[in-house]
Parts: C-alpha cells; structure tokens; sequence
C-alpha cells in the first residue's frame, strides 16, 4: 500500500476503518483519497489481491459452469433511459470475398456496464476519484481515471448473489395474509429503495457468508420486469422512458448501507439502470436531503469502487437456488480504452 497509508490506522482487513473517513482533512465526506496513494485509479479494486483472487478460484470453481452476466448491448431496442444512445449496428459485406464487418456504436451504459471513475463527480465539490476534476479529465490527451486502468487486470475475484426479488416475493407468500405491505408495493419503476435490513435478512435466508474484498451482485428484478413490459405492454415502458428524471428501484443510501460496502466489498453491481433508488434523495427533494450524498458520489468519486449496472442476474438466480448456493467465481474483462468512462462488463460467472 502506498502513498499515505504509512500514518492511517489499518484494520484486519488491511483498510482504515469507515469511521476513519475521510483519510484528510478538507477532503470531502466518507472519502478515502490518498490510501493507495495520490496516483492511484483502481481505487477498492485494489482489495482484489493476487492471494484472494487464488483463494476465490480455489474454493468457488468446482464445476467449471460458466454463465453470461451480460444483457444484450441491443437489448433497449426502440428508446431506453437517461437519452441514451442506442446500440446502433451496420453490417456490410466485403465483395468479391465471402467476408462481412460491422460496426457498432453505442452508449457505453445502454446495457449492462460497469460506471468507471470518470463517470460522477461529487456534486457539491465538482471532485472526482483522487481530487481529479472536470479540467483534468477534458484536458487534451488526458487519460486519468480512465477504465484501461481497470482493464490491466480485470474485476475478477469471489461474487456473491443477494437475490433480493425471490426473497421478497418468498417473505410475501410466507407472510399471507398479512405481508409487509413494503414488499408487496415494491415497484420497479418507481424510487424505491432496498434498505440494507432486507439485504441482511435476504443473506441469511441464503445462508451466504460475505468475504472481504468480495463483488457484490444485487438482484431486484427489473430486468424481469421490463422484459415482461417489453412483451406485454410497450407503451407502459415508454411512457417509463420519457420521464426526465427516470425512477428506478434501488439501494437505500444510507450511512448504514455506506459502512457496510466499504467494510466488505471491492465492486457492486444491480440489475437496474442506477445501482442507488433513482433519483437521489437530494435530487428528489432537496429541502429534506440537501445534505444527502448519493451512492454514486461515495462509491465512485469517494472510495473508487466499481458500480455496475443492467447486469443480467436472471440465470445466474436460477442456478443460485437451484444448487443453494449463492457464491461464484467472476471474471470481468472492462474495455481497454484509454480515457474510458464507462464499460461492458464482458463478465461470466464460474460455477
């Protein structure tokens, strides 16, 4: 560990502990700039040691059953969110051989993607990953905090599934008559949040024990549900897409929720379109929330954790339940593209 490690008190797990953040003075709330030292652009990938990672492949890997955690890049076919563009591909055909190309163009967050360290800012302070800043970043040939530098070794280690959608509608059936009316009204569409309490409540159901330096997978079922909007009722999913801010469910940010990723985990991911309840509470009402920081703001421009979002955990939860087991091997190889925002996880889970 570089930079100014040397004077921060360090816990087990080799991290200052969450009531130590911020690391220094004048830098803003629950941030870590500076652990890994002033350069550094991995941020808690860095808790992905060669050691754990080899533990991980050792105790995970029994089968070798590996399975696509990767929506289709097309998967939004005729409008998605935020204004987005669309996958766009032109295939062409390379006469007189018998060859063909294409080209794609895209969003880089239209489908499933991992946010990289140039992609939010801590709003108040326009800071992000380290202190880089907006100037930084759009500074000609400027590649700080880009993705390749999370390319060079990948996001690769243990995950484990919180299948929060099964759990919820199990608590509903076990529940009847009188379910928690929480669960029953969870709307996918909406701002609501997954407060850390049914994360907890969710593991232990599974039985799933949490290691540190583990990537965190947050199954809510919005895939599933615009999938069945896409087939059934498309002009329901538009009249989602349209709004400006769009809402999503998602995790509660919460001072709680805040220790407990950056005690545990080196990357989250979900299967919606923001990791966090959409929009954020500051955002949605200012007047109550003002001082509120989103997830986006802590994780990425905070600690340099990875977000991911749109992961498609549909058969991964199948299989989970199926062998009652909620932990897997990840590999995830980001796009090597100097100056990155945002990437396809090109990610697979091994059995």
């Amino acid at each position: 560990m570089a930079g100014n490690s040397a004077a921060i008190k360090l816990n087990e797990n080799g991290i200052p502990d969450f009531d130590a953040l911020p690391l220094r003075k004048g830098d803003p709330k629950y941030s870590a700039w500076g652990l890994y030292g002033d350069e550094d652009e991995l941020g808690t990938l860095n808790r992905l040691t060669d050691e754990r990672v080899a533990e991980a492949a050792k105790n995970e890997i029994k089968t070798g059953l590996r399975i696509s955690l990767n929506w289709p890049l097309n998967a939004q076919k005729d409008s998605g969110f935020f204004n987005r563009k669309l996958f766009h591909q032109d295939l062409f055909a390379k006469p007189p051989r018998c060859v063909n190309d294409d080209i794609w163009t895209f969003n880089t967050q239209v489908s499933s993607q991992w946010d990289g360290l140039r992609h939010y800012a801590y709003q108040k302070e326009k800071k992000f990953y380290n202190g880089v800043t907006m100037e930084d970043i759009h500074a000609e040939g400027s590649e700080v905090n880009g993705i390749q530098a999370w390319a060079q070794k990948g996001i690769v280690g243990r995950g484990i599934l919180v299948d929060h959608h099964s759990w919820r509608l199990e608590q509903i059936i076990s529940k009847k008559p009188n379910p928690d009316p929480r669960l029953v009204n969870f709307d996918h569409f909406a701002t609501t949040p997954i407060p850390l309490e049914d994360i907890h409540a969710c593991l232990e159901s599974q039985g799933t024990e949490i290691k540190f330096g583990d990537i965190l997978f947050i199954r809510s079922g919005w895939i599933q549900t615009h999938q069945t909007l896409s087939s059934t009722s498309p002009s329901l999913l538009s009249s989602h897409q349209s709004h400006n801010p769009p809402s999503f469910c998602g995790l509660e940010p919460s001072v709680p929720l805040f220790r407990f990723l950056w005690s545990n985990f080196s990357a989250v991911a979900g299967d919606q379109p923001s990791l966090e309840c959409w929009p954020p509470l500051a955002t949605r009402d200012p007047v109550n929330y003002g001082d509120e920081l989103s997830l986006h703001e802590v994780m990425l421009a905070g600690w340099g954790m990875p977000i991911g979002e749109l992961f498609d955990l549909e058969e991964l939860a199948r299989e989970c339940r199926d062998r009652k087991r909620w932990s897997f091997f990840v590999v995830s190889e980001v796009c090597n593209v100097k100056g990155g925002v945002a990437s396809p996880p090109n990610a697979l889970a091994i059995f």
